[in-house]
Formats: structure tokens, sequence, C-alpha cells
């Protein structure tokens, strides 16, 4: 079944070209099905590329999902063109006026992590929305910074600075196979990462109302199940392209940014070569675990939502 979209979306024509099944909300409303509700609150700067990237996971499932896209109602992008963003997206101030609810809400990172979060223009907002959700979205998909947000919200787990940006492509271990998100999962595999930040497992273990599913010996936790608040929290980027890590890789490089080759990502670590991407199945094991999740739960009549 295929994710709703509107046609003068960039995503739409990605994602068509792709293979992946796509449906104008005018042929969708001609459908007797009820589609399930994903809210995409984008903060990072290329919005473009980051609905791209959420989109082609979301819809790979049988489902048919009707993807709204929101953004932070004062914060404006320097990085994507207003026109873009008058067209798709919504303000959050006028999603939570409408008193509309979502079956599920995908929470993105976003470049700020030096800064502590109550120093971030939009962080009184942002705590709306994390409160909102508990009364308007069945389930919650924080990403990177936006799961750290999260995590520290809800529970005070507070984000670490590393000494140097954990950059590379790093093996995980499934901590949790019976878990219902993990449907599939091998053993270990491994997941992008890039960040300055990290979540400690001993401040996770100290809060018996959290389960971490995913981890690393190297970069620590990565998934974290929190079922009091329906939510997930996620700090690596299963949702990444196969060149993300280079794009940020040579810019980083053009800028003159000291920064090193992400690790075990280039075949031989040559930044020369293409690089193979090795987490895609296991991102659309995820995602599509979610979706299926948020579908053998959520109340058929969305007004249910949150009651």
């Amino acid at each position: 079944m295929p994710i709703t979209l509107p046609e003068t979306l960039p995503a739409f024509d990605v994602l068509s070209r792709e293979g992946v099944m796509v449906m104008s909300p005018e042929r969708a409303a001609r459908q007797d099905i009820r589609p399930i509700r994903i809210g995409l609150l984008n903060l990072m700067p290329k919005k473009i590329q980051t609905e791209n990237q959420f989109a082609r996971l979301i819809g790979a499932t049988p489902l048919q999902i009707d993807l709204s896209l929101i953004r932070m109602s004062e914060h404006q992008t320097r990085n994507t063109a207003a026109e873009h963003m008058e067209t798709f997206y919504r303000p959050f101030s006028e999603v939570e006026a409408s008193g509309e609810k979502f079956d599920g809400l995908i929470i993105t990172g976003a470049p700020i992590e030096h800064l502590p979060f109550e120093e971030v223009t939009y962080w009184d907002e942002l705590r709306r929305v994390f409160d909102w959700t508990q009364t308007h979205v069945h389930s919650t998909f924080g990403v990177c910074w936006g799961g750290m947000a999260m995590i520290y919200h809800f529970h005070g787990v507070k984000k670490h600075m590393l000494d140097h940006k954990a950059f590379g492509c790093f093996r995980h271990r499934n901590l949790c196979p019976t878990s219902p998100y993990l449907r599939g999962f091998s053993d270990d595999f491994v997941i992008p990462v890039s960040r300055w930040t990290e979540i400690r497992q001993p401040e996770v273990d100290a809060t018996p109302a959290l389960r971490t599913l995913l981890g690393s010996e190297e970069v620590g936790p990565c998934l974290i199940e929190d079922p009091g608040h329906r939510a997930l929290y996620i700090f690596n980027h299963f949702e990444y392209d196969s060149d993300t890590l280079k794009q940020e890789y040579d810019r980083d490089v053009a800028n003159g940014t000291p920064i090193n080759v992400p690790l075990n990502y280039y075949p031989e670590d040559d930044p020369s070569r293409p690089p193979l991407n090795r987490w895609r199945s296991h991102a659309h094991l995820l995602y599509g675990n979610w979706i299926n999740e948020i579908y053998q739960t959520t109340p058929y009549r969305l007004e249910e939502i949150g009651a």
C-alpha cells in the first residue's frame, strides 16, 4: 500500500522513481480505508532531504500512510526555500489549535547539540509538543537530538558532550530480540552515527520506565523504548541515505573543519571509493515494525487517540 503525498512535493517524484508506492490525496480519498496518519516534525536544515529519507521508510509498508509535514511556529529555516515551507508545512501552533490527532509522530534531530536544551530558541514550544503528544499522538519516534530532547524532558536523562565526534558506521547489538519493534532483526548489524553527544547507559538503567533495545559497546545506547509515554528514542541514523555521511565529511573537509574519515563506512576507509549501504534492510525493518505496531494498536476512530 502507498504513502499519500502531494504530487508537487519533491519526495513524490523521488520515491516514485525508486519504486515506492505513492498516491495523491485525491486518489487516496476515493479508497474506502482509513490511512495511518503520521506527522513529521522536521527540525533539520535540509528539509527536503529529510522528507525523502523518512517518507522512503514509512512508505514501504503494506499500509496507506497520510504524511503531514510540521515545523516549529516561530523558527525560520535558512536552508530551504520559503515557498517550499509555505506550500507543504504547517506550524505546530496551527496543528495544536486544530485539535487534530495523529497515529504517529516523528521528531527529527537538529544540528544544535552543543547548546543546552534550555538555550534552544524554540525549547519552550518543543516541550509543549512533547506534552501534546500524550493526548494527540498514539506513538512518537524521537530521532537523534529529537530523541535526546524527549528523554530529557520526560525523564531528566541528560546528554553528554563527547571528546570527539562519533562518526561512521558502528556495530550494534540486538538487546531485546522479542521486542515487536525488532522483529526480523539480526543479532549484530551496523548503523550510521553522526553526533557530538551521547546518552549514557547507566543513567538509562537508573530509570526503570525505560528499556534499551539496541546498543553498542563503542557508542552506547541507540534505541530506547518508553512505554509509559508511548515513545521510542533513537540516537543514530537508520534513515540516512548511502551518501549522507559522505556529504557531511566532504562539507567539513571543504570548510576546513577538523574531521576524521567516517569509521567503517568507505571500503578500506578510502574516501575516494563509493561507500556501501549496509543498514538499509534494518532501517526498513525498524520503521516497518513501528508502523505495524501503530496499526495493530491505534484506535480506529482518530478522536479516541489519547483518551
